[in-house]
């Protein structure tokens, strides 16, 4: 546990939820080809892709992440995202969200001329 402290390994509850969603349906659809249920194999691979649904659900509800890095104070899997750096999300473009358009500070130096 002691080698994880200084890293933001990324647990939230959407990957959480997807990952456990993901071995339960991969268990399901395993038992299902080796009994030779078509059955059963569908059920599983079905329980995968509602846990990918799910999980996509989350992170677009604020309970996953972004890729790289987050700020120290968000590393607990309970803390919600902001969803401020979500700019090149897959995940987040899928949904058709647009990248934020960044604005350029204004400069206090330079005059502010008033169109007329």
């Amino acid at each position: 546990m002691s080698a994880h402290r200084d890293a933001d390994m990324g647990h939230t509850v959407a990957g959480w939820t997807g990952t456990v969603g993901a071995v339960l349906g991969s268990v399901v659809a395993g038992t299902g080809l080796c009994l030779g249920s078509a059955l059963c194999l569908g059920g599983g691979l079905a329980v995968v892709a509602l846990a990918a649904l799910l999980t996509w659900a989350l992170h677009l509800a604020g309970w996953g992440k972004p890729g790289g890095p987050r700020p120290r104070a968000e590393w607990d899997w309970r803390v919600r995202d902001p969803m401020s750096r979500h700019r090149d999300c897959l995940g987040c473009r899928m949904a058709g969200r647009r990248r934020a358009m960044s604005v350029p500070a204004a400069d206090p130096e330079q005059p502010v001329l008033a169109e007329a």
